[in-house]
């Protein structure tokens, strides 16, 4: 069994807060099948690249538990099927098809066990995924430790949610940021609303409070100007994929804080585990940018704010370009430029 902030894995189901809902409630959603859990991770009931990826591992089981037994020929057509619907729930995301590749990879191996050998593998390939990709959020926080060093207190910020709601536990620049409270820094974090989902106001905010962190909250629109005052040492988010070449797709609004952090002079890093990292995408023009319903734009908790008729553009995420990075952290030490070459040494290691 597993469960973490996120996510709980019973054996039979998979329960998933309902990030939507956050603050304001906490409320779980139970998915039974694959198909739940594609629409979960679509819907945003789940969000977060290593999340995602966990999700869609759990969601993998659950397709097979539900497999017709008939004929091999039939479960392996079904089970392509299963990986189909997972993968088709949100295309930015690489760990989701790298969790997915994995699981079937592990079910091909299987194919040839009966029907509950194979679950339980299935089962423990996802478990696996769960609990590694906690300890990788771990040892990232370690990692970037060692860019601060030689600092007692520290002010940092941050966009978007990339911390234990959206991984397994512990998260990826949120791991940073516990892992300088945990070493007894001085922390203090400004954080982005990041509009449209707020996933900043409502989540970071949260997870921040709860963990004793010193959080500030701030407009989207406010951060170049914190910035000029000199009250931030570094900027730290997380990625949903990183090309090749060191671009990095993340939640919209990352590129202009890189942009403003270039002009201030402040460091800019990326924490994601390498499973983020995608060799096949040569460059950032290369991944693929969601664009997502409108409402989210023209409405807030329901509540529409601007008036019928508007157009609305609505990408859920942007790129950065990789000469804007100070440097990323990965479970696997603190990768700087050329990451061309850097990058592709971590899969050497």
């Amino acid at each position: 069994m597993f469960k973490s902030m996120a996510i709980e894995w019973t054996g039979d189901t998979l329960k998933l807060i309902d990030q939507r809902k956050m603050p304001l409630e906490e409320i779980w959603v139970e998915c039974r099948d694959h198909v739940e859990t594609a629409h979960a991770i679509k819907d945003m009931v789940v969000r977060g690249a290593p999340a995602i990826g966990v999700s869609a591992a759990f969601g993998y089981v659950l397709g097979f538990s539900k497999a017709p037994k008939n004929s091999k020929v039939e479960l392996i057509e079904y089970m392509k099927e299963v990986k189909r619907t997972l993968a088709s729930s949100r295309p930015t995301a690489v760990n989701l098809f790298w969790a997915l590749d994995r699981m079937e990879k592990r079910f091909e191996e299987a194919i040839e066990k009966n029907f509950d050998e194979t679950l339980k593998i299935l089962e423990k390939e996802a478990l696996e995924i769960a609990n590694e990709d906690l300890e990788m959020n771990k040892q990232m926080g370690k990692n970037g430790l060692k860019l601060f060093e030689d600092k007692k207190d520290v002010t940092l910020l941050t966009h978007c949610n990339a911390g234990a709601l959206a991984t397994s536990g512990y998260g990826t620049a949120l791991g940073v940021i516990r892992a300088l409270k945990e070493a007894g820094k001085n922390v203090k974090v400004f954080v982005d609303e990041t509009r449209p989902y707020l996933q900043g106001a409502r989540l970071t905010a949260w997870e921040l409070v709860k963990s004793s962190i010193e959080a500030v909250l701030i407009c989207d629109n406010m951060a170049g100007w914190v910035m000029k005052q000199g009250w931030v040492d570094a900027i730290i988010v997380g990625a949903d994929r990183i090309a090749a070449n060191g671009d990095v797709a993340n939640k919209i609004g990352t590129y202009s804080l890189a942009v403003l952090a270039k002009k201030h002079g402040i460091p800019f890093y990326v924490a994601a585990p390498y499973s983020t990292i995608d060799l096949s995408t040569a460059d950032g023009s290369k991944i693929p940018i969601e664009e997502r319903n409108h409402e989210e734009v023209t409405h807030i908790m329901g509540k529409r704010i601007a008036p019928e008729g508007v157009k609305v553009f609505n990408p859920a995420f942007d790129v950065t370009d990789n000469e804007l990075i100070t440097a990323i952290i990965t479970e696997k030490g603190v990768i700087t430029q050329p990451y061309s070459e850097n990058l592709k040494k971590l899969f050497e290691r």
